[in-house]
């Protein structure tokens, strides 16, 4: 089974010869950066952010090479993923249904309830940096940051509702660009201490920190979107193998792009928090914190230059979600449904993917007033905490089966890599687990 290769109003390269990748990559290196910059700044959001600036403020350098191994290991499964989808000709959820219908059963749950709490947690993000920037005096603070949240909501909701994947993709690469921009700037304010930085490099467990290292690590650049990544390759018009090395080029310069960007925030939290024994919220009120220190030491324009990089990092992942995960929601549907690959309902702006952009931006909005419901909490801990593993072990599956040419299939080295990431996101999913029913 095979896609459909967008038409030419969608797709940068319609034709999906092998010729063409290799040309595109010796003529315009950069210009294969497109779905995996989409995939590395959606999966960057406010809470990672924070992780990182926490685990900067707590442990200083330490954890540095935590944050170097996440990267790594995202390179490694989002080129699985990758690789899946160009050499096997199927999407990553006609991957799970190959496997049993078990696949369904943990996916359909989880998607439904992700996507009401995400979505809720999302448009909070976004909200907070511009209740910062516009402040209104004489409203309370928690119904203006409820307007604006549904506000963000709805605008991210116009611009996937309507928008094709080229335009949605050149929105993602600006937002990731001005975040960029913006923090590793102002980590370059902080001095950086380099001899510090590389002595991070060397692997090292502070006490009690075992977890945390690992939470680190796998909060590096997205979850559920990582599986994305193969429709946004189709809906760029990369179909066929004869991609693949432009892929793999892809992925890897996005993710090096997201280990500076991460990298520069744990610079922040070291020299802005560590050295002052500092610390902040480990919400996302925490990057509201940070801005306010910011302000101190280097003056408002900095502060408030801050908090636009902390919405461009929480918008971006927002609209990557809106767009990616709907595309996912749409597949799911349609393969239960047996429509058939390329049917116009499992594409952007196909019927299920708007159901789903609807699902993430109006149900949600109603927790904004009720809160979450401690049953919603624990199912959505619960769901979430196993995806990684989830993830990484149906790529092990996945990537060894026949539905994959000989030549595309994992070696050993390939295997063993695969199956310590598995481990280490089992392990780290079991203490999500028992920290989701122990928090509600």
């Amino acid at each position: 089974m095979s896609e459909e290769t967008p038409s030419r109003a969608d797709a940068d390269q319609p034709d999906d010869s092998p010729a063409t990748g290799e040309q595109l990559i010796s003529v315009k290196k950069w210009r294969v950066i497109g779905p995996g910059l989409v995939v590395a700044g959606t999966g960057v959001g406010a809470a990672d952010l924070v992780a990182t600036l926490t685990a900067g403020s707590n442990y200083g350098y330490a954890l540095l090479w935590a944050v170097v191994l996440g990267v790594l290991m995202k390179i490694l499964l989002v080129e699985g993923a990758g690789r899946f989808s160009l050499a096997s000709g199927l999407t990553i959820f006609q991957g799970w249904r190959s496997l049993g219908r078990w696949t369904t059963w943990y996916f359909g749950p989880y998607i439904v309830i992700w996507g009401i709490v995400y979505g809720a947690s999302a448009m909070t993000s976004a909200a907070l940096p511009v209740v910062e920037l516009i402040p209104i005096d004489g409203l309370d603070e928690a119904t203006y940051r409820n307007i604006v949240a549904a506000g963000t909501g709805v605008l991210g909701f116009l611009m996937v509702w309507f928008g094709r994947y080229k335009t949605f993709e050149r929105i993602v690469s600006s937002l990731v660009l001005l975040m960029m921009v913006i923090v590793v700037g102002i980590s370059l304010f902080a001095l950086p201490n380099v001899p510090a930085m590389l002595a991070g490099l060397i692997p090292q467990v502070p006490d009690g920190a075992v977890v945390y290292v690992l939470g680190v690590a796998g909060g590096v650049g997205g979850t559920i979107t990582l599986a994305a990544y193969g429709y946004w390759l189709r809906e760029k018009g990369w179909a066929a193998a004869g991609w693949m090395k432009v892929m793999r080029l892809d992925n890897t310069m996005a993710y090096v792009v997201t280990g500076i960007f991460v990298i520069a925030v744990m610079v922040m939290g070291v020299e802005l928090l560590y050295s002052a024994n500092l610390a902040i919220s480990t919400d996302q009120s925490g990057l509201v914190d940070l801005a306010d220190v910011l302000r101190q030491r280097y003056g408002d324009v900095i502060g408030t230059v801050f908090l636009v990089g902390f919405w461009a990092a929480a918008f971006s992942s927002l609209v990557g979600v809106w767009n990616g995960v709907s595309l996912m929601f749409a597949d799911f549907v349609g393969t239960l449904r047996g429509l058939p690959s390329g049917h116009p309902d499992l594409r952007t702006g196909g019927r299920y993917f708007k159901w789903y952009v609807a699902w993430l931006t109006f149900p949600p909005m109603l927790l904004f007033l009720l809160g979450q419901p401690t049953g919603l909490v624990i199912a959505y801990g619960a769901l979430g905490a196993l995806f990684m593993p989830f993830l990484a072990i149906t790529l092990l599956g996945l990537l060894n089966s026949s539905s994959m040419p000989q030549q595309w299939r994992n070696g050993w080295l390939g295997n063993t890599l695969l199956a310590v990431v598995a481990l280490l996101f089992v392990w780290l999913g079991v203490d999500q687990l028992i920290g989701a029913f122990q928090q509600a």
